[in-house]
């Protein structure tokens, strides 16, 4: 293993200097710039003054989800507008994306993680990347994309989707490594074997996975598929996207966060208290370099712990994230909430406003049946246009495909609290 990024060779106790310097300053920044962090930090009692060290950070009030959406479009910009180069965004589950903006020097340090965490997954300048993300407001295809020409390679910017596209450019273009979602690794598998092609004479060599979690007996599956090494890089568009944290290709043992510019902690998802050392918990990531949209102690929802590092020894872990402690579904890599389907499915002419989400199985791939009630009277041709109605908008307006299933009336279960709206058939994700 050859440390060639400065950062990777700190000691702790330097990175720790650094990281408490850089969290002061993020602190001031955003309190003096905007509105919602003054308020909030008021409301708690404290201010930038009072954080003498890492632990004080604890002291400051959470950033969640809803703050970003409350404030849509620009109200969490710590900078003006003419400063701010690039926007990306999230789909919203009632309408309201969450919006994410960055300076030149944001996207700067962007690209700098990104490729930090390609080096790290054995990727090396002259090599080919085969990016199959997707591009656009979604961060993924563009944080890879810039990631891997600051590392010196050669990006083949194949977005997702067009799957037999996808198998010809591996073959025509022979990338040694691919940046894309496990499942969608799974599919491009089945493409081969529908091609006839045995995927272990391509040229990949390295194939890096994120946007959704994923098992080691699927990375085990396609490492001996594919011949290749399989590893996880982690993100989030609220944080800054990919490269928050990645897999070392040397151990492949969790994920090392770049703490020079992400401060981790991991709490109780019930209580927000900080669980104990190596506890699990949920994620929460302060940004301390960002500048357009910094964020304090921003609610992840993703379900990890925290580890000493080993390959990167400056840098902790967290583990493999294993689920959330929310209600958002992930499939194959696309974020999709119960409250989109239901704006769809009241929308729909003939569906009553009772719905179901199926989540199950088949083979290695999730799948999502959308079961919903027809209105009584409504006839057969309309059942079956109504299930091609609400199948279009999921893949239209979510950009995922699902089963539709119309039901009888009155055959969906009821509840006099909270509905159960989706209903988990999976096996464990690590069986």
């Amino acid at each position: 293993m050859q440390l060639t990024d400065p950062a990777e060779r700190l000691t702790r106790e330097e990175l720790r200097h650094l990281q408490l310097t850089r969290l002061r300053a993020t602190l001031r920044h955003a309190y003096e710039n905007v509105p919602h962090y003054r308020a909030a930090f008021d409301k708690a009692g404290v201010g930038p003054q009072d954080c003498s060290s890492l632990a004080d950070l604890a002291r400051f009030p959470f950033t969640t989800k809803d703050d970003l959406r409350e404030n849509y479009p620009f109200g969490m910009f710590a900078v003006p507008q003419d400063r701010v180069r690039r926007l990306h965004a999230s789909s919203g589950t009632t309408g309201v994306p969450t919006v994410v903006g960055y300076t030149g020097r944001d996207l700067d340090t962007w690209a700098e993680v990104v490729a930090r965490s390609i080096r790290a997954a054995g990727g090396r300048p002259g090599m080919r990347v085969q990016v199959a993300y997707g591009y656009g407001l979604f961060t993924g295809g563009l944080g890879a994309h810039y990631g891997a020409e600051r590392l010196g390679c050669t990006v083949i910017p194949a977005s997702g989707g067009a799957t037999a596209r996808q198998v010809r450019m591996i073959r025509d273009f022979e990338p040694e490594i691919i940046m894309v979602t496990p499942s969608y690794m799974l599919t491009l598998l089945d493409e081969f074997d529908r091609q006839g092609v045995d995927p272990r004479t391509t040229s990949l060599r390295v194939g890096i996975f994120g946007a959704e979690p994923w098992t080691e007996r699927m990375r085990q599956e396609i490492e001996e598929r594919f011949d290749l090494d399989a590893v996880d890089i982690y993100g989030l568009s609220e944080v800054i996207g990919p490269g928050v944290s990645a897999e070392c290709v040397e151990t492949k043992d969790g994920l090392h966060i770049w703490e020079d510019h992400f401060w981790p902690e991991i709490v109780s998802p019930g209580t927000g208290r900080p669980v104990p050392e190596g506890g699990h918990g949920e994620l929460v990531l302060t940004s301390l370099t960002k500048e357009a949209m910094p964020v304090i102690r921003y609610r992840t929802r993703d379900l990890t712990r925290l580890l000493p590092g080993t390959a990167r020894p400056a840098f902790r872990r967290m583990e493999k994230v294993t689920g959330r402690c929310d209600d958002m579904i992930i499939l194959r890599g696309v974020n999709l909430f119960p409250a989109q389907i239901e704006e769809i499915v009241l929308r729909t002419t003939g569906v009553a406003p009772h719905f179901q989400l199926r989540l199950t199985r088949r083979g290695r791939l999730d799948e999502l049946t959308v079961r919903a009630e027809a209105r009584p009277g409504v006839s057969a041709e309309r059942r079956a246009a109504a299930t091609s109605d609400i199948a279009r908008a999921v893949r239209e307006g979510i950009g995922v495909s699902v089963a539709v299933e119309i039901t009888d009336p009155e055959t969906l279960g009821r509840s006099e609290g909270k509905s159960q709206r989706v209903v988990d058939e999976r096996p464990e994700l690590n069986e």
